[in-house]
Protein backbone atom coordinates (compact mmCIF):
# COMPACT_ATOMS: atom_id res chain seq x y z
CA UNK A 1 0.00 0.00 0.00
CA UNK A 2 2.80 2.57 0.84
CA UNK A 3 4.18 1.99 -2.70
CA UNK A 4 0.60 2.42 -4.53
CA UNK A 5 0.66 5.64 -2.20
CA UNK A 6 4.08 7.05 -3.04
CA UNK A 7 3.00 6.66 -7.12
CA UNK A 8 -0.14 8.47 -6.57
CA UNK A 9 -2.63 6.12 -6.72
CA UNK A 10 -5.59 5.27 -5.06
CA UNK A 11 -6.21 2.76 -2.40
CA UNK A 12 -8.96 1.22 -0.69
CA UNK A 13 -8.90 0.57 3.03
CA UNK A 14 -10.89 -0.70 5.50
CA UNK A 15 -12.30 2.14 8.69
CA UNK A 16 -14.59 1.83 11.50
CA UNK A 17 -17.55 1.02 9.88
CA UNK A 18 -17.08 1.23 5.71
CA UNK A 19 -14.49 0.83 3.58
CA UNK A 20 -12.70 4.15 2.69
CA UNK A 21 -10.97 5.67 -0.60
CA UNK A 22 -7.49 6.84 -0.24
CA UNK A 23 -4.76 8.36 -1.23
CA UNK A 24 -1.74 11.23 -0.47
CA UNK A 25 -3.60 14.44 0.23
CA UNK A 26 -0.65 16.38 -0.68
CA UNK A 27 -0.85 14.77 -4.56
CA UNK A 28 -3.16 17.26 -6.55
CA UNK A 29 -2.90 14.27 -9.28
CA UNK A 30 -3.52 11.63 -6.71
CA UNK A 31 -6.40 13.82 -5.33
CA UNK A 32 -7.90 13.88 -9.15
CA UNK A 33 -7.67 10.68 -9.94
CA UNK A 34 -9.93 9.39 -6.40
CA UNK A 35 -12.40 12.46 -7.37
CA UNK A 36 -12.87 11.33 -10.89
CA UNK A 37 -12.98 7.87 -9.40
CA UNK A 38 -15.65 8.51 -6.76
CA UNK A 39 -17.37 11.09 -8.98
CA UNK A 40 -17.39 13.96 -6.69
CA UNK A 41 -17.21 17.35 -7.01
CA UNK A 42 -14.08 18.59 -5.74
CA UNK A 43 -16.00 21.95 -4.37
CA UNK A 44 -17.54 19.54 -1.53
CA UNK A 45 -14.22 18.96 -0.04
CA UNK A 46 -12.83 16.10 1.19
CA UNK A 47 -11.91 14.43 4.88
CA UNK A 48 -8.00 13.42 5.95
CA UNK A 49 -8.30 10.42 8.25
CA UNK A 50 -4.88 10.22 10.57
CA UNK A 51 -3.08 8.15 13.52
CA UNK A 52 -2.72 11.25 15.37
CA UNK A 53 -3.61 14.73 15.44
CA UNK A 54 -0.17 15.69 14.97
CA UNK A 55 -0.61 14.06 11.27
CA UNK A 56 -3.28 16.60 10.71
CA UNK A 57 -1.31 20.05 11.95
CA UNK A 58 0.23 21.29 9.03
CA UNK A 59 -3.26 21.24 7.57
CA UNK A 60 -5.38 23.02 10.00
CA UNK A 61 -4.98 25.84 12.15
CA UNK A 62 -4.49 24.85 14.92
CA UNK A 63 -4.47 28.52 16.95
CA UNK A 64 -8.28 29.10 15.71
CA UNK A 65 -8.91 26.33 18.91
CA UNK A 66 -8.97 27.06 22.18
CA UNK A 67 -8.17 24.92 25.15
CA UNK A 68 -11.89 23.83 25.76
CA UNK A 69 -12.41 22.72 21.62
CA UNK A 70 -9.17 21.02 21.16
CA UNK A 71 -10.33 18.76 24.68
CA UNK A 72 -13.48 18.19 23.20
CA UNK A 73 -11.96 16.85 20.15
CA UNK A 74 -9.03 15.26 21.86
CA UNK A 75 -12.25 13.53 24.19
CA UNK A 76 -13.68 12.12 20.66
CA UNK A 77 -10.52 10.60 19.22
CA UNK A 78 -9.62 8.17 18.02
CA UNK A 79 -12.91 7.54 17.11
CA UNK A 80 -15.62 7.73 14.84
CA UNK A 81 -15.93 11.50 14.96
CA UNK A 82 -14.79 13.98 12.24
CA UNK A 83 -14.36 17.58 12.77
CA UNK A 84 -14.31 20.63 10.66
CA UNK A 85 -11.81 22.96 11.73
CA UNK A 86 -10.17 26.07 9.87
CA UNK A 87 -8.11 24.95 7.64
CA UNK A 88 -4.39 26.28 7.25
CA UNK A 89 -4.54 29.56 4.52
CA UNK A 90 -1.45 26.86 2.38
CA UNK A 91 -3.76 23.72 2.99
CA UNK A 92 -4.41 23.01 -1.06
CA UNK A 93 -8.18 23.84 -2.14
CA UNK A 94 -8.42 20.34 -3.84
CA UNK A 95 -8.37 19.09 -0.12
CA UNK A 96 -10.96 21.93 1.28
CA UNK A 97 -12.93 22.44 -1.62
CA UNK A 98 -14.80 26.06 -1.43
CA UNK A 99 -14.67 25.94 2.01
CA UNK A 100 -11.83 27.65 4.57
CA UNK A 101 -12.49 24.44 6.65
CA UNK A 102 -10.93 21.10 6.83
CA UNK A 103 -12.33 17.94 8.00
CA UNK A 104 -10.40 15.59 9.85
CA UNK A 105 -10.86 12.41 12.15
CA UNK A 106 -8.13 10.16 14.34
CA UNK A 107 -9.25 6.70 13.31
CA UNK A 108 -9.08 4.53 16.03
CA UNK A 109 -9.21 1.20 13.10
CA UNK A 110 -5.86 -0.24 13.39
CA UNK A 111 -5.05 -0.94 10.49
CA UNK A 112 -5.88 2.99 9.42
CA UNK A 113 -3.42 3.88 12.19
CA UNK A 114 -0.66 1.37 11.23
CA UNK A 115 -1.01 2.54 7.43
CA UNK A 116 -0.70 6.26 8.36
CA UNK A 117 1.71 5.47 10.77
CA UNK A 118 3.87 4.09 8.08
CA UNK A 119 2.86 6.77 5.36
CA UNK A 120 3.65 9.18 7.83
CA UNK A 121 1.33 11.69 7.08
CA UNK A 122 -3.07 11.95 7.06
CA UNK A 123 -4.78 10.51 3.88
CA UNK A 124 -7.37 11.96 1.97
CA UNK A 125 -10.99 9.34 3.29
CA UNK A 126 -14.20 8.90 1.40
CA UNK A 127 -16.19 6.03 1.32
CA UNK A 128 -15.51 3.49 -1.34
CA UNK A 129 -18.65 3.54 -3.57
CA UNK A 130 -19.41 4.79 -6.57
CA UNK A 131 -22.10 8.36 -6.53
CA UNK A 132 -25.57 6.35 -5.90
CA UNK A 133 -24.37 2.89 -4.64
CA UNK A 134 -24.20 1.95 -1.17
CA UNK A 135 -20.40 1.85 0.93
CA UNK A 136 -18.55 -0.92 0.65
CA UNK A 137 -18.11 -3.36 3.97
CA UNK A 138 -15.93 -6.01 2.19
CA UNK A 139 -13.31 -6.65 -0.25
CA UNK A 140 -15.31 -8.24 -2.37
CA UNK A 141 -17.85 -5.20 -3.00
CA UNK A 142 -14.71 -2.88 -2.97
CA UNK A 143 -13.29 -5.29 -6.15
CA UNK A 144 -17.40 -5.53 -7.42
CA UNK A 145 -17.31 -2.06 -8.06
CA UNK A 146 -14.08 -0.73 -8.50
CA UNK A 147 -12.67 -3.75 -10.19
CA UNK A 148 -9.67 -5.48 -9.80
CA UNK A 149 -7.07 -3.07 -9.96
CA UNK A 150 -7.22 -0.70 -7.10
CA UNK A 151 -5.12 -1.34 -4.74
CA UNK A 152 -6.90 -3.18 -1.31
CA UNK A 153 -5.70 -3.27 1.85
CA UNK A 154 -7.17 -6.87 2.75
CA UNK A 155 -8.85 -6.82 6.56
CA UNK A 156 -12.28 -6.05 8.03
CA UNK A 157 -14.12 -3.25 8.72
CA UNK A 158 -15.28 -2.05 13.09
CA UNK A 159 -18.31 -2.95 14.20
CA UNK A 160 -19.90 0.05 13.43
CA UNK A 161 -23.10 0.78 11.06
CA UNK A 162 -22.84 4.44 9.91
CA UNK A 163 -20.40 6.72 8.37
CA UNK A 164 -18.57 9.05 11.07
CA UNK A 165 -20.56 11.63 12.67
CA UNK A 166 -18.97 15.44 11.04
CA UNK A 167 -19.11 17.87 13.53
CA UNK A 168 -18.05 21.87 13.61
CA UNK A 169 -14.83 22.20 16.01
CA UNK A 170 -16.07 26.02 16.50
CA UNK A 171 -19.48 25.53 17.35
CA UNK A 172 -19.96 21.91 17.74
CA UNK A 173 -22.62 21.94 15.62
CA UNK A 174 -23.58 18.82 14.11
CA UNK A 175 -23.20 18.39 10.46
CA UNK A 176 -23.83 14.42 9.75
CA UNK A 177 -25.19 12.06 12.19
CA UNK A 178 -23.34 9.12 13.15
Amino acid sequence: MLRALQQEQVIAYPTEAVFGLGCDPDSENAVNALLALKQRPWQKGLILIAANYEQLKPYVNDSALSDTQRETLFSCWPGPVTWVIPARPETPRWLTGHFDSLAVRVSDHPLVQQLCLQYGKPLVSTSANLSGQEPCRTVAEVRMQFGPSLPVLEGQVGGRLNPSEIRDALTGKQFRQG
